[in-house]
């Protein structure tokens, strides 16, 4: 454990959480929902890491001023787009404490630099955004100032820490509407959190854990992020047309820091999204405006421009609507199950979107609405799996537009993997519902749980905690083990056709148990193929299928 870090082990975790963004690069880009320039937050950050980087690499000295600088500087020189930009100055905050040390730093110093880190990054954005990387660098710092005289080593301080940040990521959709709109959480504060990650197993040694291939807002989300939200945006909500970035240098000798203030208030009176950063030796500026000429001229009169860059984001977002209308299906398909080994098999079965749902939690026609919207098809049939879930599914239709959702009345999981198994992208929609709604009469389902109060009911008196075998209408089974009522219920269930049963154990059953279970319906029935799965549903110990 490190209590305190010296010059070398921070050069050593500006490299590795430079690598680690690397690595995670196009997952965080996959988190956009704006279709604009400076839209590849997760490309955008990785090169100003890496600029940072080459900056400290060429730095011979070890001296912790003169690192530190390379580092801001290298960071400043490197920013790309918003996110780029407030990363470059969230290190020049960290640096800005981190070059008083003599030798080492340590935890207090650390949660300082946090401190400065935000204060600094606020400081350079026209107007802060919550729900974004300046949310969840600020919580973090926060945090970092309240546990940094209880840790002893920088490792239990940046766990911590880290901690925090995962808990502000969470939080983001909720403070920005359009990321909870398109399921994912905020993109620049996941890059955010994999560099910090990386500072950590700098000094750890261990590998980053992958823990953003599903980074949205909650687990029933299918991919880790899409800008499937912005398929109906409209280009008149850009209001400014032209993305405008450029360097200023070789600043004359009249301009102050005060120069430079004035020039930001100048930005923002002809646009938004505003950056304007830098000192008397360099300064970058980022601005969203129409009209971009006289972004420049202002910045003349400072000094030189350098790779000035002005791109049309009312020309990225038609572009980007193209694609999108060029890789339009005909058809796609939309499940709703509770349980994540049902969930992967539906995504086995070729279900472009899966959201939680089911007999304890229902999710609502807009739920249903939202999820659709974000497949990219013009018909979607929907898979309700839950017959309480069936007129929400249907009410679904008349908040979508722009495509038309067939609901095939599956009541259970089962009947939605055969309606998903006879789904074919060669025949029309309506032909492919009517083979879908024909593929419910296939299968018999039981589900098997628990009582939880006692009644009489089906001509059984049930006592509360009794194993309860169910078909999709009533009671037909109960015992005190979980076995004697599957085969109890199997017996009630098993007409002379069925040759198949598959049994799908829920989270409160382990592997081992249900395929003993299942070698013993398959000595009880020699005629049947008898197979189970990985359901991992909750309430219900065991759905069973019989086709």
């Amino acid at each position: 454990m490190h209590k305190t870090i010296n010059s070398t082990d921070l050069r050593n975790m500006i490299l590795i959480g430079a690598k680690q963004l690397e690595i995670n690069r196009a997952r965080v880009d996959a988190l956009n929902v704006f279709p604009v320039p400076d839209g590849d937050t997760g490309t955008n950050m990785s090169l100003t890491m890496q600029s940072c980087v080459k900056e400290m690499t060429a730095c011979p000295s070890s001296a912790f001023p003169e690192v530190c600088d390379s580092i801001s500087k290298g960071a400043l020189k490197g920013a790309r787009g918003n996110s780029g930009v407030i990363l470059s100055q969230i290190l020049k905050g960290l640096c800005s404490v981190f070059r008083k040390a003599e030798k080492e730093i340590d935890v207090k110093m650390f949660a300082k630099a946090f401190e400065s880190g935000t204060k600094i990054a606020y400081g350079a954005v026209s107007v802060p955004k919550e729900g974004t990387i300046l949310t969840v660098i600020r919580m973090m710092s926060e945090h970092a100032v309240k546990v940094a005289s209880k840790k002893k080593d920088i490792e239990s301080f940046l766990e911590s820490v880290i901690e925090e940040g995962e808990r502000a990521l969470a939080l983001t959709p909720e403070l920005l509407p359009v990321l909870k709109k398109a399921g994912v959480v905020d993109s620049g504060g996941v890059g955010l959190m994999v560099i910090v990650k990386g500072f950590l197993s700098a000094l750890t040694g261990e590998d980053v854990a992958d823990d953003y291939d599903n980074a949205q807002v909650s687990d029933d989300e299918a991919e880790f992020g899409d800008n499937s939200a912005i398929i109906g945006m409209e280009l008149g909500e850009i209001q400014y047309a032209y993305c405008t970035e450029f360097f200023i240098i070789n600043l004359k000798k009249s301009t102050t820091l005060s120069a430079i203030d004035r020039l930001r208030e100048k930005l923002m009176a002809i646009g938004d999204s505003v950056i304007c950063i830098g000192d008397l030796e360099l300064v970058k500026v980022h601005v969203h405006t129409n009209q971009p000429g006289k972004a420049l001229t202002y910045a003349l009169e400072l000094g030189e421009l350098e790779r000035p860059k002005i791109e049309n984001m009312l020309q990225q977002n038609r572009e980007l609507k193209a694609k999108m209308d060029a890789e339009k299906k005909e058809m796609g398909m939309l499940a709703i199950c509770t349980g994540a080994g049902l969930s992967e098999i539906f995504k086995d079965l070729l279900v472009d979107r899966v959201i939680e749902g089911g007999q304890t939690m229902n999710p609502s026609a807009s739920d249903i609405a939202s999820a659709a919207q974000k497949i990219n098809a013009e018909h979607i049939f929907i898979f309700p799996n839950n017959k309480n879930i069936i007129l929400a599914a249907e009410q679904a239709r008349n908040l979508v537009e722009n495509k038309k959702l067939h609901v095939i009345p599956t009541k259970n999981v089962p009947q939605g993997f055969s309606a998903a198994l006879e789904f074919n992208p060669e025949v029309s929609a309506e032909e492919n519902k009517t083979n879908m709604i024909h593929a419910l009469d296939n299968v018999k389902v039981g589900q098997v749980t628990y009582a939880v109060r006692n009644t009489t009911l089906n001509g059984f008196s049930i006592k509360e905690g009794d194993i309860i075998g169910l078909d999709d209408k009533k009671i037909l089974a109960k015992s005190h083990t979980l076995e004697e009522t599957v085969l109890k219920l199997i017996g009630k269930m098993k007409e002379e056709f069925h040759q198949v049963i598959t049994l799908y154990y829920g989270e409160d059953v382990n592997e081992e148990d249900a395929e003993a279970l299942c070698q013993v319906i398959a000595e009880k029935y020699p005629d049947c193929d008898v197979d189970f799965h990985n359901g991992g549903q909750a309430v219900y110990y065991y759905i069973l299928a019989l086709e």
